[in-house]
């Protein structure tokens, strides 16, 4: 894989995840959601009106169109699996920004993630 090609790939992943983190950001502002019919039009205006949640779904639209141009370049069986880095990149940033906690198992599927992906790449 090109160097130009993993910028790609990799820029995909990091929209994607910043995307989830607007998102969640959105979220945290309306606080939970739940679903019933007396409330279902009201609660998606909620959501959808959150300037967190507009830009998280914006991020999501140029996501898909870099990693288009990714999967233009590279195999599909080497390209998917770098997604799983937007679950380390996701929990790091979680982590830092809304004080979610990363304990010894989370850690460790990290890792796991990260070797995978060095696996992959080099093959």
């Amino acid at each position: 894989m090109t160097l130009s090609t993993f910028a790609f790939i990799f820029t995909g992943v990091l929209l994607n995840a910043c995307a989830q983190l607007l998102l969640k950001a959105g979220t945290n502002a309306v606080g939970a959601i739940t679903l019933d019919r007396a409330t279902l039009f009201t609660t998606a205006l909620r959501v959808l009106t959150q300037w967190p949640v507009l830009a998280g779904l914006t991020l999501y639209v140029v996501s898909v169109g870099v990693w288009i141009v990714g999967l233009s370049r590279v195999d599909v069986s080497i390209a998917y699996p770098m997604l799983s880095l937007g679950y380390v990149v996701n929990a790091l940033a979680a982590w830092y920004l809304f004080g979610e906690m990363i304990g010894p198992m989370r850690v460790a599927g990290m890792l796991l993630i990260l070797a995978g992906v060095f696996l992959v790449a080099r093959s």
